[in-house]
């Protein structure tokens, strides 16, 4: 038992840091250690703000201290419970001081709400709902059973049917050898891998042939299948390819050249740029002063930039030389000692000093001008920030009724324009700075690009509370929804609104509809756009779907739940297109088994032809028997159920 428990434990350790090596990826950070890397909470930071969209606010990047991880720490789990995100029995001690299984019941809950929760089918959700689309998938193969996330999966069949019903152009499932456990699942997940672009969080012997495969590793394996499949009608449209396979290396006397002709240059080109420097000559006027210090930033930004790059791409190249003739048993190489390392460092270290001398000779020069420019900048940027401050405190300061707020802040809105203008007044102050090659500023703390980003900020702030406000006032007409319903439609068009606008485009619209369950063709999706959009506008292209007519008709939506034609479509679903149901179907579709066996007692047999696969089973007419309930004619070619219900 304790070996099985350690199995498991390593297994998930390993599934999990590549699950969230493939989330933080967006920040070129990369862990190797799940218990170590987590135990200073940044990384935990880093995950949670890419989960959930968000800033987790001021953290110590680079703790030192026990008490700093553990604040790191406990700023993340308040932020995972404000997310009413339960957990149990975790506290900042255990990641501080890497318990292991805590860690990874921590790691687990994260992938639960943010990778598996949103997965439904047939009214079910998370675990059930993703068991449910795995066995309907695979359910019209014979070889293929789907009873759990574990011993299900170790023949690799199950991945490989997948494939085969998703994109059956990526595999020849009949031609495999249905014996070959190891060579099936391996297949299976380079397919998923190069072709799809699934991440490669388990490997073959995580499951192949083994007792009992760790559940949760599989279910949040199987989830990113779930998601590449069901976003696209071909698995091509989504998947991702894996990067060009990298060229042939070049042989080592190449290399050796090459690192021979790269160093002749660079300790060419840093001796030119000193002597350029020690011929300089100044001309006591501001504008060849200006020209020798747009001359000298040019240079730090081209050239320097270039040359360190080559400097540090040089010691790179040299080692990958001494490791590629170590691999072969060749005789080391040694650069000539006036092309090494050592001779670039000292004629770096040269240019460093010239670079220094140079940058005070001309800060020198224009030292006068450019205090003037600081002082005007000063007071320009300290006045626009005192603004910015006062209209972002009487932004957070409003409180009463709705109406009040709202006419409060569209006063605020509309206050924004003259802080615009100055803006703009103080980019052109800061044009006459950076053309004075100003750099430092002791009379203010603001740069532009901070103001800029700081109006942006309570422009943002502005528009948000403008909207929320809004949304408010429209959701307190909505009395016929409950609370729960209207959080869950207003949670949902908010995290789709992607830039704040209070507005869906179409795209939008559709991936909020389908995070509902509400999922369409193209074309019918396209009709329900159009529908609801608001009209007036010049072209199709700029329609948008705003609060109001989203939860409007989220209302129509939900108010119509037992219509005879989802009832029957259901049926039909259900029988997979066939005009008749076997008992077999219905249990396959995971009704509870007392009411299959009620609807087997009530529905008529079906008499008319059958497929070959169920010939000497029982098959019941389920168009006759939705015919017996309804009150009126077929409508649109399905009927309509007595009273809006079935037995």
């Amino acid at each position: 038992m304790a070996l099985l428990e350690q199995q498991w434990i390593t297994v998930q350790q390993k599934t999990f840091t590549k699950w969230l090596n493939n989330k933080i990826k967006a920040r070129n950070i990369e862990i190797q250690d799940l218990v170590k890397d987590l135990s200073d909470g940044v990384t935990l930071i880093h995950l949670l703000e890419i989960l959930g969209n968000d800033s987790l606010g001021r953290y110590a990047s680079k703790p030192k201290l026990r008490v700093q991880r553990f604040e790191n720490v406990n700023l993340s789990l308040s932020y995972i419970r404000s997310r009413h995100i339960q957990l149990t029995n975790i506290g900042a001690e255990d990641v501080v001081d890497g318990n292991r299984k805590i860690i990874l019941g921590l790691i687990w809950t994260l992938i639960l709400r943010f990778t598996i929760s949103d997965i439904n089918a047939e009214g079910l959700s998370a675990k059930e709902g993703l068991l449910l689309w795995c066995q309907r998938k695979t359910a019209c193969y014979d070889e293929v059973e789907v009873r759990d996330f574990s011993t299900s999966w170790n023949d690799g069949l199950a991945f490989c049917a997948l494939l085969d019903i998703h994109r059956p152009d990526l595999i020849d499932y009949d031609s495999l050898d249905k014996s070959d456990h190891k060579g099936n699942m391996a297949l299976a997940f380079q397919i998923a891998s190069q072709e799809i672009g699934i991440p490669e969080l388990l490997d073959v012997e995580d499951v192949a042939d083994v007792a009992k495969p760790d559940e949760r590793s599989l279910m949040t394996y199987i989830a990113y299948w779930f998601h590449a499949f069901s976003a696209m009608e071909r698995v091509e449209n989504a998947g991702r390819r894996v990067e060009k396979f990298v060229q042939n290396m070049q042989g080592a006397w190449e290399m050796e050249s090459s690192f021979e002709r790269r160093m002749r240059e660079l300790l060419r080109a840093i001796e030119r740029q000193r002597q350029q420097w020690d011929e300089a000559r100044f001309e006591g006027t501001y504008a060849d002063a200006k020209s020798q210090a747009a001359a000298f930033a040019g240079y730090k930004k081209g050239d320097k930039r270039r040359w360190v790059a080559e400097k540090s791409e040089l010691a790179s190249l040299l080692g990958n030389i001494k490791t590629k003739l170590g691999t072969y048993g060749l005789r080391p190489y040694s650069p000539p000692a006036e092309l090494s390392l050592e001779a670039l460092e000292v004629a770096w270290a040269g240019l460093m000093r010239a670079e220094r001398d140079r940058s005070q000779i001309i800060n020198e020069t224009i030292r006068d001008i450019k205090n003037g420019l600081r002082k005007s900048f000063a007071d320009k940027a300290n006045g626009l920030a005192l603004a910015l401050q006062t209209l972002s405190t009487s932004l957070t300061g409003l409180d009463g009724d709705v109406e009040d707020q709202l006419k409060h802040a569209k006063q605020l809105s509309e206050n924004l324009k003259p802080l615009e203008d100055y803006l703009e007044i103080i980019k052109k102050v800061d044009a006459q700075c950076i053309e004075a090659n100003i750099e430092e500023n002791d009379f203010t703390t603001y740069s532009y690009e901070e103001l800029e980003y700081e109006l942006g900020l309570v422009k943002s702030s502005v528009a948000k509370k403008l909207a929320f406000l809004e949304n408010q006032m429209v959701a307190r007409n909505m009395t016929n929804l409950t609370p729960i319903q209207l959080e869950e439609f207003e949670s949902v068009f908010r995290h789709f609104d992607r830039e704040g606008r209070n507005r869906l485009t179409e795209l939008e619209f559709s991936a909020a509809l389908a995070s509902l369950g509400l999922v369409y063709d193209e074309q019918e999706m396209r009709v329900k756009f159009r529908e609801v959009a608001d009209g007036g506008l010049e072209t199709e292209g700029q329609r948008t779907v705003g609060f109001e007519r989203f939860i409007r008709f989220m209302v129509d939506v939900t108010e119509d739940q037992n219509s005879a034609e989802q009832v029957f479509e259901s049926f039909r679903e259900v029988a997979d297109g066939k005009p008749y149901v076997t008992e077999l179907d219905l249990r396959h579709s995971l009704i509870p088994d007392e009411l299959v066996d009620e609807l087997t007692k009530t529905m008529p047999e079906h008499s008319g032809p059958d497929l070959q696969e169920d010939r000497g089973l029982p098959k019941y007419d389920y168009i006759k028997f939705m015919e017996k309930l309804i009150d009126e004619p077929e409508t649109n070619g399905h009927p309509t159920v007595n009273g809006g219900s079935s037995r």
